[in-house]
């Protein structure tokens, strides 16, 4: 007898809009079934990039990472697909434009892709964000740090998970998530990095610290 899995889990039901609004509530189940239901779409993404294993699982981790970050912003849920899609894109050409050992390939042609440069200012960008961000996360307490790192697992953790490393109630994990990613915008280390991007003087205007370069 064949099971329909979608009695089994009603979340495989959900469209990406339910999805979305559910996860951004604070809904582990639902941001498991999105991070589910795209893995295989960021897994083929980087193979087409034929990055290293740590490469690779260092764009996954951004990826998620910034998905986590942005989910909120979605405008359209409905195209959660073609975001993850070209995050994963992005963030693997920069992983290239870094490390210059991958040859990103055409999925519908089979060719070169033309289009992407390396570039060593590109790949020095990478390198100071990075460095950004790991230095915005050090200024972080340690129980928001910590948080932050494990929501961004790849394969991902559960909330019951990362409850049971942390020692906290499950309950706490989605404020603590926000509370974490809006001082993480606020670190100095973000705020001199957006800042030297922009332009701007140190404090002037708002910044998305995971949307950096």
């Amino acid at each position: 007898m064949v099971v329909d899995p979608a009695l089994e889990d009603p979340y495989r039901s959900w469209t990406s809009a339910e999805l979305v609004a559910g996860a951004n509530d604070g809904d582990e189940r639902a941001w498991n079934e999105i991070v589910r239901r795209h893995a295989a779409l960021v897994i083929a993404r980087i193979r087409q990039f034929r990055l290293a294993p740590d490469h690779a699982d260092d764009v996954a981790q951004t990826v998620w990472l910034k998905l986590l970050e942005h989910l909120g912003d979605l405008r359209e849920p409905e195209a959660l697909p073609g975001w993850i899609a070209t995050t994963t894109r992005n963030e693997c050409i920069r992983m290239v434009n870094l490390y210059r050992r991958s040859i990103p390939v055409d999925p519908q042609e089979g060719e070169l892709d033309v289009g992407v440069v390396i570039d060593l200012d590109a790949g020095m960008l990478l390198v100071e964000r990075n460095q950004a961000l790991r230095e915005g996360l050090a200024e972080l307490p340690e129980h928001q740090r910590e948080l932050l790192m494990l929501l961004a697992s790849d394969p991902p953790l559960s909330y019951a998970e990362i409850a049971e490393r942390l020692g906290v109630p499950i309950g706490t994990i989605g404020p603590t998530r926000g509370r974490g990613l809006a001082r993480l915008r606020q670190t100095t280390a973000i705020r001199n990095y957006m800042a030297a991007q922009t332009g701007t003087a140190f404090g002037e205007g708002e910044h998305n610290v995971l949307a950096l370069g």
